[in-house]
């Protein structure tokens, strides 16, 4: 019969009562029966697990075929003696259908034994020490294939006449240690690391170093391999696992030199705190490993090996659970004593000691329910010590998604007011959800005790889990000012998650919270903020503009009545809005807001737009005292209105180019006259009259003007610049109208000399008409001809009206000449 055997889920060698127990993974058989007689008197050295049965080596070189309750089962290896070595058995290999086993020893000999017929039979002595044999994996091989490994690695293959042919495949850096066969490639062992040979390309894909212990030596440690799959090796050597993949090299790999075909690529690289006793996959990035651990007892001791769960990644790993295991006799054991067999199919592992085999079945539904009804007692004991966040974690790894426990448990931490304490655990997908009041409870709690916490769940919690209406109520009845900022943030989202967003945008609002812009943005709620635009731009001015300036979000219109009552935000926003819309109908307003917040701005804004009323900016400046401003705007006017203007610049700026300009540019001899009659009433300002009225104004005006005996300053200088000034001016007119005329007359010559050269006529010429040749051989009478100069030549008789036509009727060109011919 099987016993069960406990196994303590933990990573020291003893538990407490008090220690918090783990869900286990496993459940754990011994292996008994006869199987236990045979280890009375022998040991266990290897060990091959099929499906079907289960075979070992032992100490005396015997091998034995049991079933997997530990049965003798007969067979040939039962009923003789010829098949059993004479010191300790090294390896043993079974084929994929359970018929033959190759087994080898430290003797030197390699048996292939058939365990029900003998027709296949193979006995092969080396006269040294063999440590490794493996058998063909291929189904359809019926043993044809065997490969040995000693100094080097060999393929045995048994041909037509049953012969037995070696071949070679490598040479080995010392000896062999191990090999795992799995269809074209054969991975092996060696001191210096592990290869993987392509039989079908005939070469190996590479050395993996393996790195040397210290104070130890590599060899001295047994090399663990086993393929998951027909392309993925797994590798466990001292405390090292490495998990490679065979790949086919791409089409640049196999090009660019004359490389194998296959490549071994490492996908992930780990080290474990134990040694490696033996390893097996169990999910897709999950594996069983076997391990003796480094560390010793008091009494230097070896302490209980452990089989783990690991999960692995890139080049990291992840213990799920660690069993420690009781085996007969661990504490005299080696590294080297354990193995670890498995039938990958049915997730059942075998762990091989010595003097023990003990079987590894993943849990079932049954014994899972059972295991967790007896821990659920270990809740309320946890409760009653007060140790409210382990209780709270045995739950999440107890209840799993069942909604009838949770429920249950919960309340038994609303007893304690412990809610708090089991909220991070508490299920919340759509798979386990809660009845709504058990999320209330915990957010009721939270708020009376912890409003930061409060939040945290309001922002991390599906907002379908309760029922948002009861905890915005719940929030106003229960408002302290101390906690103000954490539940106005969590009424902002609460209203969200029940759509209303102004009032949503109205608790972040009185935060101050930027966040309000990205609700905004996320839910595009430019109808609701339309009466929030003041508080929106005292919050941050840009980034309310970013909204405000969009019409397609908010119209113009409704910003600028809300803006009304906040005349520095509208001149804000209209100054930005005119930048981006130089034809909006808000300009009007933009001259008295530039004139009371920035009036650089405001002459820069007369002259650039025409969408105000002239009469209203000029009185705005007027009544502010603008002159610039007043210039620009009764200059535009014109009249008298721009003599006005002329009388602001002489008196109230005083800048008198400014008042040469002005007339320069309405060009009106009333200013002129204007600006002349003020000039004579300052002698000083004269000259500079004088200068700019050049090309404008007759100096005469000026000069008549000054009484006699009035001194004016540096007039002589004055008068003689603007007597040079005149006289450059007549050189540059009569050198340009000497050189208009020459270009005249030696135009007219190319014209003449052009319309006087001859043009060739000949007899191959024909009248585009009458398709006649244009000269006539017959003297009888004239032939006028008309040609032009598209080339075109005519019979003067076949043009109608040739003494006015002035174009060929072939392509219209003009400018015909004619000529007669006797």
């Amino acid at each position: 019969m099987a016993e069960k055997l406990p196994a303590n889920s933990d990573s020291g060698t003893d538990s407490t009562e008090e220690e918090e127990e783990v869900e286990p993974k496993f459940k754990y058989q011994r292996i008994a029966n006869d199987l236990k007689n045979i280890l009375n008197a022998d040991v266990v050295t290897c060990t091959a697990v099929h499906s079907k049965f289960l075979i070992f080596g032992t100490f005396r070189g015997r091998v034995y075929l049991l079933d997997h309750q530990g049965n003798s089962v007969e067979s040939n290896l039962s009923s003789t003696e010829q098949h059993t070595h004479k010191v300790a058995v090294n390896q043993v290999d079974v084929d994929p259908k359970g018929e033959y086993v190759a087994t080898c020893s430290d003797d030197g000999k390699v048996n292939i034994t058939g365990l029900f017929s003998c027709e296949n039979n193979q006995n092969l002595s080396f006269g040294k020490c063999i440590k490794v044999v493996a058998l063909d994996p291929d189904p359809k091989s019926r043993i044809r294939r065997f490969i040995v490994g000693e100094d080097k690695l060999t393929l045995y293959e048994r041909n037509l006449l049953k012969k037995l042919k070696p071949t070679e495949l490598c040479a080995v850096e010392g000896s062999v240690l191990s090999i795992c066969w799995q269809g074209n490639f054969v991975a092996w062992a060696s001191h210096l690391g592990v290869r993987v040979y392509d039989l079908s390309e005939k070469c190996s894909l590479g050395l993996m170093k393996w790195e040397v212990p210290s104070q130890a030596r590599l060899e001295n440690f047994r090399c663990h391999l086993r393929w998951s799959n027909e392309h993925t090796l797994l590798i466990g050597w001292v405390d090292t696992i490495r998990i490679c993949v065979i790949r086919k090299r791409n089409g640049i790999e196999a090009a660019s030199s004359n490389l194998p075909g296959y490549v071994v690529d490492p996908v992930s690289t780990f080290q474990t705190t134990f040694y490696i006793c033996g390893l097996a996959p169990l999910a897709s990035n999950q594996l069983v490993v076997l391990g003796y651990r480094k560390e010793r007892s008091a009494t230097y001791k070896a302490l209980r090996p452990v089989l783990c769960v690991i999960e692995y990644k890139m080049n990291s790993s992840e213990e799920i659970c660690t069993d420690s295991l009781t085996l007969r006799g661990f504490e005299e054991y080696t590294v080297n004593d354990y193995s670890l067999g498995c039938i990958i199919e049915e997730n059942r592992y075998f762990i091989v000691a010595p003097k023990d085999i003990v079987v590894a079945s993943l849990i079932e539904t049954d014994d899972r329910v059972e295991w967790l009804i007896k821990h659920r007692l270990y809740i309320n004991h946890l409760l009653t010590l007060k140790q409210y966040e382990d209780a709270a974690k045995l739950c999440l790894r107890m209840l799993g998604n069942n909604k009838a426990l949770w429920e249950e448990e919960v309340f038994k931490f609303v007893k304690c007011q412990q809610l708090r304490s089991v909220s991070a655990y508490l299920p919340t997908s759509e798979d386990c959800k809660l009845d709504p009041h058990v999320y209330e409870m915990v957010l009721y709690e939270f708020l009376k005790f912890d409003a930061k916490g409060f939040l945290n769940l309001i922002k991390e919690w599906p907002p379908q889990l309760y029922d948002g209406l009861a905890v915005i109520n719940a929030i106003h009845d229960n408002f302290r000012k101390q906690n103000a900022n954490e539940l106005l943030e969590s009424l902002a989202l609460l209203y969200s998650y029940q759509g209303d967003f102004e009032s949503a945008l109205r608790m972040y609002l009185k935060l101050q919270n930027k966040d309000v812009f990205e609700l905004i943005r996320r839910y595009e709620l430019y109808d609701v903020i339309s009466k929030l635009i003041i508080p929106l731009i005292h919050l941050d001015r840009d980034r309310a503009f970013k909204i405000l300036l969009d019409k397609k979000k908010i119209k113009p219109e409704v910003v600028v009545h809300q803006l009304e009552q906040n005349q520095e935000y509208l001149y804000w926003f209209l100054d930005e809005l005119h930048k981006i819309n130089s034809s909006n109908v808000f300009q009007r307003k933009l001259v008295e807001l530039y004139a009371k917040y920035d009036r650089s701005k405001l002459l820069p804004f007369l002259r650039r737009s025409k969408e105000y009323v002239i009469q209203d900016a000029l009185a705005i400046c007027k009544r502010e005292g603008f002159y610039p401003e007043m210039v620009y705007l009764l200059g535009c006017m014109g009249g008298v209105e721009a003599v006005e203007a002329l009388n602001i610049i002489i008196h109230s700026i005083s800048d008198i180019e400014m008042a040469i300009e002005f007339c320069k540019e309405h060009n009106d001899n009333d200013l002129w006259n204007v600006l002349i009659d003020e000039s004579i009433k300052q002698p000083e300002i004269v000259t500079k009259v004088f200068d700019g009225i050049v090309d404008y104004v007759n100096p005469e005006i000026v000069v008549s003007k000054i009484k006699l005996g009035q001194t004016i300053p540096n007039l002589r200088e004055s008068v003689i610049k603007m007597l040079w000034h005149y006289n450059s001016q007549k050189e540059v007119l009569c050198t340009s109208h000497e050189i208009q005329l020459d270009d005249y007359f030696d135009s007219h010559s190319e014209v003449v000399a052009f319309r006087r050269r001859a043009q060739h006529v000949s007899y191959d010429h024909h009248c585009p008409q009458c398709h006649r040749p244009v000269l006539m051989k017959s003297t009888s009478h004239r032939n006028g001809l008309v040609a032009f100069k598209c080339g075109h030549i005519y019979h003067q008789l076949c043009i109608p009206g040739s003494t006015t036509i002035g174009q060929c009727g072939e392509c219209n060109m003009g400018n015909s000449d004619r000529s007669e011919e006797e």
